[in-house]
């Protein structure tokens, strides 16, 4: 019963682990997850196929220079149950409460109030950084902390991605569209004006993730 018990176990600490990968790393193909898990692919064909009948994986075909075409596992927006909702329910109710009480210009107004706030915050935890790399960098932490798993990677032109790979907020978003915009302008304030910022991949317009490329001004 022990043994069964911790084979069960080690199952789920797996699919998880399948489930966080996908989420941060976006299509893998079989190969790739087995040598992230150190599993044979017949061991991960097994855990794909059990994510799969709960609907929490799916695939598509990607095809190769060479061979059959290879699928491409990534995620059910069913996956997204693992990661951090915002208590996006309750979220969304207020939302539209706000809306029948102040109408969309008292809810501008609640929002402006919100990205202020923020802005402070923001700012205080950026302190002293120096360098569009450094205030990114600090940012990406402060958005990590509040579940957007956020990351920065370099370009080959010079400019710089600001890469969210989850939205806490998806569904008031979707709600309440003044939210994505507010965090644009929020961006923009905290990294300066000596910086050009443009969000160029949006979960809400069908993206995997929220992708902003973030340059240094030419007039800086």
């Amino acid at each position: 019963m022990k043994r069964n018990e911790t084979n069960k176990d080690s199952s789920t600490r797996t699919r998880r682990g399948i489930i966080d990968m996908l989420k941060q790393e976006g299509g893998m193909d079989v190969m790739a997850l087995a040598s992230e898990f150190m599993l044979s692919g017949m061991a991960i064909r097994q855990h794909l196929n059990a994510l799969k009948e709960e609907g929490l994986v799916t695939y598509e075909e990607e095809a190769r220079p060479m061979g059959r075409p290879a699928k491409l596992w990534r995620l059910t927006p069913e996956a997204n149950r693992f990661f951090p909702s915002g208590y996006s329910e309750l979220s969304v109710s207020l939302i539209r409460s706000m809306k029948e009480a102040f109408g969309n210009e008292g809810l501008d107004k609640l929002l402006t109030v919100r990205n202020k706030n923020m802005q402070d915050e923001y700012l205080q935890y950026l302190g002293d950084a120096s360098g569009v790399r450094d205030k990114l960098s600090k940012l990406a932490d402060i958005r990590t902390n509040e579940g957007y798993m956020a990351e920065v990677k370099d370009q080959d032109d010079g400019s710089l991605l600001l890469i969210e790979k989850h939205c806490p907020i998806c569904d008031v978003a979707n709600a309440c569209a003044g939210l994505c915009k507010n965090e644009l302008q929020l961006f923009q304030t905290v990294l300066g004006n000596t910086v050009l910022i443009e969000r160029v991949e949006h979960m809400l317009a069908g993206g995997r993730n929220c992708v902003y490329r973030v340059k240094e001004s030419a007039e800086a």
